[in-house]
């Protein structure tokens, strides 16, 4: 299945939610994402420009942009991005296929 990483970044309400009642969120992540189709690999609270990382499997990526919404949708999170990851050993055949367009792209401007 494909991997999929999202960052989180908790609002307001999302924060105080975490101090007023401390929980390891995973539990909560975890049957989600299942209910979604999808397998949690690992989450991970962060510093930085992000509050969490979520690193998930799911069958394609409108499940794991539909599992964004809904949590986005309870007000709890400000922002979540997610994106498409491949293991270096699989981005291969993605660098091949550029390799065979690189002939038939025309940059602005040319």
């Amino acid at each position: 299945m494909p991997l999929f990483i999202s960052y989180v970044s908790y609002s307001n309400s999302g924060i105080k939610g975490l101090v007023d009642k401390p929980s390891d969120r995973s539990a909560v992540i975890g049957p989600m994402i299942e209910k979604a189709g999808g397998k949690l690999q690992g989450a991970f609270m962060t510093t930085g420009a992000h509050d969490a990382l979520i690193v998930a499997e799911f069958p394609d990526g409108a499940d794991a942009v539909a599992l964004g919404m809904a949590a986005a949708a309870s007000g709890a999170i400000a922002k979540i991005e997610t994106v498409r990851a491949w293991k270096m050993g699989e981005f291969k055949s993605v660098a091949e296929k550029a390799a065979k367009l690189t002939s038939v792209y025309v940059p602005p401007g040319k």
